[in-house]
């Protein structure tokens, strides 16, 4: 079977976009179903044994009705990723990929440079036809799924600007990804299509060619020949095309590129001869002949980020001649190249193979491009100390193989053949190194996948026990790994300050300064060209000053030594932190060691941490040792990410040590020290941790793609455009008047800093700037300037709940029991219930909790904390042989409960559970959790009649519930109680203890508001700001606190869904949701009121309704919902509940994808994920974490997200306001210059001077100053700067402009007193009428304009509170007249070049400058604005739709009726 070699042609945006929408969607839903797939593991301070397929439930689920906090947050367990490419499934057969490569050599990255391609999806796959069916089928379906996805923009797709690389070379190219599955969003679609052709053609595949026993060779898509290499003679410059010509040959797949067939004469490895460098030296550089690819792509999931590679190799002739260029043309080549680096690169550099090149050229998918060297190591170590692999060695005779076969399609695996046998290596030998470094990721060259890959997911294969990995490293492993994972340190590589010097003064914006300023003083312009280089020497300085203390203060936070204990070749020995490499075991119990250096598994002790720096909240967070089941489980790949299961164990870097407790030996072990130390084995270091990922989101924040930026500078451009136009008009006058040569230069150049004025990039940054001073003063932070500006474009704000919305500390309201088949009523204390229910109430309060002391401190979850408190007992850790008990003690000291075994809360299963003991030696287990999930564990005939009913009243008024039940646990032998209790305590599974409890009773909880929610709230919807609540906690709950802050009007109908015809009925069903059920939604208030298929009501008239959306239900309409309802989701839902952090990080996302300008507000470890995810990100919390988000706010009020939209819409406003006076400035001073070089005259030197510095330059600061607006208007301020309303009154300024000032020029050439310019004249002859009437009739036009474009409401407070700015204009008006009368024969007078003009002329000018200022005030407010419509409806007139975003189009099609 041959797959035809088709071309593939550019998609479009929208293609590309709709390939990515569908991807993730299907993906998503991929994601979603087997996370709810994998086992929840056994949590417990005792024997881990729990057997995984037993425990899994909805991961929307949670242990309370309302949320509770995770000890992971998955945006940060994704840090720790999967496999990048074990199933194969994004790779590329080797003949298309060299194929691919020649032409890509050939063309030199030309869009149409590759063949069609499929990615080896079931190279997993066994080879027998029946499952491969199925893997085919499998692969289809989902394509399916994919296909009924028409959602149009993703943000991080849609702006998706590729430019050294073509869309199609990306597309095709071999693909690598952190991410966990197997294919990834760019290789999708182009597998799924393929994937496609092979099922068509399946039935071409030759009788012969499928192998012994049924087995199938998949033609070149699994398996191909050999491929030909050039010979060592041939041009460096150029592959040979012809080498593939054996593309259509099957035979058994050779995996590996690295051990091809080569001559004598070629060497599988080839030591480049290094001219001049030491022996050793060039030992070490190694490269790999028989590497074919050039280029290929990744997928950082982590960062949601498309990258591509290439190769290239360093050119000595191009090189030499772009020498000679750049000096040929004194630098200026230099210059253009380094503003252009794709044009670099194509001079100096050519393409050549990953494993042969000295540097490679990184392009992301922001079209950001950097060039890395490639480093090389002599290495001669295996494969799986450098990669996660599975495989092993196997010896097989060929006789055998109808019998056995061998999998050679894994890239891991290595076969050479004789004409007896084959030998696979499982684990060959790498022979040396090649990495590269790119935003501080560690790339490393696998030589038999010819790809570079990350390997943050490598795990020891030799960590079978935690006995066998608590005996460290020897020290020749230590280096070695040294060398593969670098040094264990989170250092920001920080430039000198020549490097910062040199790369801020060869900006372009500065090196139009220079060259702005040898003009001005080549033209004796010394005065004016000495201030603005003075000027711009205090602005560079303040500039590298500023990068400096940013680059100190992040290295500070992320700079960590200290000296740890290691065990190295079974010793302990002290050494510097950063020197800890991978499997390194540590003493954590050393008292020097306040945080953790490493991410790293807990083996023996246990410890309290303080994760804040990660999830924001100071919430203490106990671990507990690693157990063997669990570590075998990571081992194997169940859990390489530090998830749920983990989470209990890992020990993230960066995050404080509160306690640490070295475990007790057993009696039998103890000799002098009764201790053991606290052990803890190296999994992650450096960037590689959680803390080195956080800090490179700190580092490379994604682009905010904001349209005024961009706008800005393509006007930029049209004015150098004008600027060129400008000169060639001047130098062909100049010449017509037979002008000096030298003023002919001078004067046709002035003119371009004329047009583009060199401050003109400059002023675009100081609304911003102002703004952030002043969120700074309100204790708001911003780690991100270019949001502040896409602050003003906000249409929704999301909401957590908990800690944001509501009060973080919850007060139990009390408890009801169960009495006699119903509740009891409400008790507030347990001193006021009486009875066995109240004493089993009493025993669950002050048992089943995670709280630990540490210093007479209780410290753990504030809800366990309050619960405790509630009880009125005493709590302490006691120390026994082997372990540390907790004891629970009454007040009055008579009741001592010991919990004996935790099973601790797992998100899936919404609940935790605790064996205790009590005085008499009784065993009892105790059990809480969310209301809804106890039906699950406990005796359904000791539930109360009114369960139901009482906890439908409770959410429904916005409290929290918690549900508590219990048994007692029987002693088989009591004549040995404690032998019988370590027995039980031993045996005791997880599925055993949560069986047939009795059901005891309930604790409520209050949550209140926040005094400042519900105004703000308020605020928000009248100005038509849509708000969401996104939280983890119950619907009900949701919706009350959402009606109480008025995010859901009073009389706002609200549907919940549930799940109809479910067929699961098993207990723990490894599936959420079956494919047979139904949605329904029903109104919470009456549930007759429903909706239809679409999310519409049946009820044509109602048009005040919402929804309330839980994650299983959101889960499950992102996969198998409809276009239309997933649409109808995204616009009336108000409330997400029960949304775990991943899906709101999506929701984040699919807001995006309808055009919503999306901001999120929270405070937690569930919402880091959307807080990066969201265009705008605030996070309440001072934790070091909240640098995840753009803003972070010290206090913990909602009003921030008031401060942070009001500041926005200002610095907005405020941007347009400042360019568009910068703009103005530019043509007045435009016409001015025109008129005179008509003449052959120009302005003065000095009068430049007072232009620049006394009128521009403190007018733009202080118009700037003026302050958001109290109220937000409902309507938003324009960013895009090539809109009607914003050209139309910058053209007609200009006209009015330009009018004005012709009028008085023509009006002074006509007077008797009239002086004309000296044609020709040096610039200190320049006095004449004209240049006087011109200079002041251009000094009031700057100053009144500047008047005229300052905003005032609804953006910003009125003009007349500017107080700064009001100053500055009255002091520039004054100055300006006081110009008209001064002696132009005094010192002065010549110092400015004025001439005379009669007093009858100068209050003409003064007139003319104030009928000028209202004709643009008028015309401004009252007459481009009608304009611009007219102009908007004329296009309409000939068919010009604008498009609409669209949410906007979805909300106008709800108020449609019905059809």
């Amino acid at each position: 079977m041959a797959i035809p070699n088709t071309r593939h042609e550019e998609p479009s945006e929208d293609e590309r976009t709709t390939r990515f929408s569908r991807v993730r969607r299907s993906l998503n839903g991929r994601r979603s179903v087997d996370g709810l797939a994998r086992g929840a593991t056994e949590n417990s301070t005792g024997n881990n044994d729990l057997d995984d397929s037993q425990y899994v439930e909805p991961a929307s689920t949670e242990m309370y009705s309302g949320p509770a906090s995770e000890s992971v947050p998955s945006s940060y367990s994704s840090f720790h990723m999967f496999d990048h490419a074990n199933s194969g499934g994004r790779r590329l057969s080797r003949s298309r990929s060299a194929h691919r490569n020649s032409e890509y050599a050939r063309n030199s990255f030309s869009r149409n440079s590759f063949a069609e391609d499929i990615g080896r999806s079931l190279s997993q796959s066994q080879n027998s036809q029946s499952q491969l069916s199925s893997s085919v089928i499998s692969v289809e379906s989902l394509n399916q799924q994919a296909q009924n996805s028409y959602l149009k923009r993703d943000r991080s797709e849609s702006r998706s600007s590729f430019r050294f690389f073509s869309w199609d070379e990306i597309e095709h190219a071999q693909g690598a990804t952190t991410a966990g599955d197997d294919i990834d969003p760019v290789a999708y679609d182009s597998l799924s299509e393929d994937i496609a052709q092979l099922i068509g053609s399946e039935d071409d595949i030759d009788g012969e060619e499928r192998g012994r026993e049924g087995n199938v060779a998949l033609s070149p898509i699994l398996h191909h020949g050999h491929h030909h290499r050039k010979k060592s003679g041939a041009d460096d410059d150029q592959i040979d095309s012809d080498a593939h010509s054996q593309r259509g040959h099957i035979s058994r797949r050779r995996s590996s590129h690295f051990y091809e067939d080569v001559g004598a004469d070629e060497p599988l490895l080839v030591t480049e001869s290094l001219d001049g460098r030491e022996q050793k030296e060039a030992a070490d550089h190694i490269v790999y002949t028989n590497s074919e690819r050039l280029f290929q792509r990744y997928y950082i999931t982590e960062e949601d980020l498309v990258i591509g590679f290439a190769g290239f190799k360093t050119s000595r002739i191009r090189s030499f001649f772009y020498a000679i260029l750049s000096i040929g043309t004194l630098g200026i080549a230099y210059l253009i190249l380094r503003w252009f680096p794709r044009l670099r690169i194509q001079c100096i550099g050519k393409p050549c193979a990953l494993g042969q090149c000295d540097w490679v050229v990184v392009e992301n998918q922001w079209g950001e491009l950097t060039i890395v060297n490639v480093n090389h190591q002599r290495y001669d170590q295996r494969l799986s100390t450098i990669f996660r692999t599975d495989s092993e060695k196997s010896e097989l005779a060929a006789n055998d193989s109808d019998s056995s076969t061998v999998d050679a399609s894994d890239d891991n695996v290595v076969v050479f053949e004789d004409e007896e046998d084959y030998y696979v290596d499982s684990d060959p030998l790498v022979p040396s190194l090649r990495w590269i470094e790119y935003r501080y990721i560690k790339f490393i060259y696998h030589p038999f996948k010819d790809i570079y890959l990350t390997n943050n997911n490598w795990i020891d294969p030799n960590w079978n026990d935690v006995e066998s990995v608590s005996e460290g490293l020897d020290s020749d492993v230590q280096t070695d790994r040294s060398l593969v994972f670098g040094d264990n340190l989170i250092d920001i590589k920080e430039k000198t300050t020549t490097q910062l010097l040199v790369d801020e003064v060869l900006h372009p914006f500065y090196v139009f300064q220079v060259f702005s300023m040898i003009l001005w003083a080549f033209d004796e312009y010394y005065y004016y060209a000495s201030c603005i280089f003075f000027i711009s020497v205090i602005s560079v300085g303040n500039t590298l000053i500023e990068t400096k203390q940013a680059l100190a203060r992040l290295r500070n936070i992320s700079k960590f030594v200290c000296d740890v204990r290691v065990l190295r070749s079974g010793f302990w020995t002290t050494i510097p932190s950063s020197e800890l490499v991978p499997g390194d075991v540590y003493e954590v119990s050393d008292p020097t060691i306040s945080s953790l250096p490493c991410d790293s598994i807990l083996l023996s002790g246990d410890c309290i941490v303080n994760e804040s720096m990660l999830t924001g909240e100071s919430v203490p967070v106990s671990k507990v040792p690693i157990t063997d089941s669990s570590l075998q489980g990571m081992v194997a790949g169940n859990s390489p990410n530090g998830g749920d299961d983990l989470a209990k164990h890992y020990l993230y870097s960066g995050t404080k040590i509160i306690r640490v407790r070295r475990p007790k030996r057993p009696r039998q072990q103890a000799q002098g020290e009764d201790y053991d130390v606290a052990l803890a084995v190296v999994i992650r270091t450096g960037f590689s941790t959680t803390k080195g990922s956080l800090v490179r989101s700190m580092l490379f924040p994604k682009p905010s793609g904001f349209k005024f930026y961009e706008d800005s500078f393509k006007y930029i451009g049209v004015m150098a455009m004008i600027a060129c136009v400008g000169f060639i008009v001047c130098t062909v006058n100049f010449i017509r008047m037979n002008l000096p040569t030298h003023l002919i230069v001078f004067r046709a150049l002035d003119m371009i800093t004329i047009v583009v004025p060199p401050a003109l990039p400059a002023t675009l940054t100081i609304g911003t700037n102002i703004s952030l001073a002043r969120l700074r003063q309100k204790s708001i932070f911003c780690i991100s300037p270019n949001r502040v500006n896409v602050g003003g474009k906000l249409d929704v704000v999301c909401f957590d709940k908990t800690g944001t919305l509501t009060e973080d500390g919850l007060d139990v309201l009390g408890i009801h029991l169960l009495a006699k088949e119903k509740f009891s009523p409400l008790y507030s204390s347990l001193a006021s219930s009486q009875g066995p229910e109240s004493l089993e109430m009493t025993n669950a309060l002050t048992t089943c909790h995670s709280l630990r002391s540490v210093d007479d401190e209780l410290i753990g979850d504030p809800l366990d904390a309050k619960m405790f408190d509630f009880s009125g007992w005493q709590f302490k850790e006691e120390e026994g042989h082997g372990a540390h008990s907790r004891v629970s003690i009454s007040p009055d000291g008579k009741t001592v409960l010991t919990a004996l075994k935790t099973f601790e809360f797992i998100s899936q299963l919404r609940r935790m559970s605790v064996l205790a003991k009590r005085q008499d030696g009784s065993l009892s287990i105790y059990c809480k959790g969310a209301p809804e999930v106890m039906d699950q564990v406990c005796d359904r005939d000791s539930f109360p009649v009114d369960y139901q009913e009482l906890l439908h009243q409770y959410t429904h008024r916005g409290y929290r519930v918690i549900a508590v039940a219990g048994k007692k646990i029987r002693i088989e032998d009591d004549s040995n109680i404690d032998v019988a209790t370590a027995d039980i305590v031993a045996n005791l599974r997880r599925e055993d203890a949560e069986r047939e409890l009795q059901f005891i009773g309930f604790i409520i909880f209050e949550n209140k508001l926040k005094p400042t929610t519900a105004r703000v709230i308020q605020k928000l919807e009248e100005a038509k700001i849509r708000t969401i609540m996104c939280t983890g906690d119950n619907v009900l709950t949701a919706i009350s606190v959402a009606r109480e802050c008025y995010m859901i009007p009073d009389k706002t109908v609200v549907f919940a869904p549930h799940f109809v015809e479910q067929t699961q009925s098993e207990e723990y069903s490894t599936l959420p949701i079956q494919e047979e059920v139904t949605l329904r939604w029903e109104s919470i208030d009456d549930p007759t009121i429903v909706l239809n298929a679409q999310m519409r009501p049946l009820d044509q008239t109602m048009r005040n309704y919402s929804l309330a959306v839980t994650g299983d239900v959101f889960r499950y309409i992102v996969k198998n919902g409809s276009d239309e309802q997933l649409e109808q989701m995204l616009i009336k839902g108000s409330i997400f509940a029960r949304m775990s952090p991943d899906e709101k990080h999506e929701l984040v996302e699919r807001l995006q994808q309808i055009g919503y300008t999306t901001g999120f507000c929270g405070d937690g470890a569930n919402d880091c994920g959307a807080l990066k995810a969201a265009d705008v990100g605030i996070s309440l919390s001072e934790a070091e974490a909240s640098v995840a988000a753009p803003f972070t706010s010290r206090k913990f009020e909602i009003d921030c997200v008031l401060d942070v939209i009001g500041e926005g819409r200002c610095a907005l406003a405020t941007s347009f306001s400042c360019f568009k006076y910068m703009s103005l400035y530019s043509a007045i001073q435009f016409v001015s210059v025109s008129i005179l070089y008509g003449f052959g005259s120009n302005l003065g030197d000095f009068q430049f001077l007072w232009i620049d510095l006394f009128l521009i330059l403190p007018i733009a600061i202080f118009m700037a100053w003026s302050k958001p607006f109290p109220v937000l208007s409902r309507k938003r301020p324009t960013a895009n700067l090539v809109s009607r309303k914003v050209l139309v009154p910058l053209v007609g300024e200009i006209v009015i402009l330009a009018t004005f000032q012709i009028i008085i020029w023509m009006f002074a050439r006509d007077q008797p007193w009239y002086i004309p310019p000296k044609i020709g004249g040096e610039d200190s002859e320049v006095a004449s009428t004209d240049n006087t009437a011109l200079f002041m009739t251009s000094c009031f036009q700057y100053i009144f304009t500047a008047i005229v474009l300052s905003v005032g409401p609804p953006y910003r407070e009125p003009l007349y509170k500017n107080y700064p700015f009001l100053i500055t204009v009255g002091v520039a008006v004054a100055l300006s007249i006081s110009l008209l009368f001064v002696d132009p024969d005094g010192w002065f007078g010549n110092l400015m070049t004025l001439s005379y003009t009669p007093l009858s002329f100068k209050g003409i000018l003064v007139a003319f400058a104030t009928v000028n200022f209202l004709a643009s005030w008028i015309a401004d407010r009252a007459i481009f604005p009608v304009i611009a419509r007219c102009l908007m409806n004329l296009r309409k007139s000939f068919g010009y739709v604008k498009t609409r975003k669209r949410y906007k189009v979805l909300n106008d099609q709800l108020k449609e009726p019905i059809v």
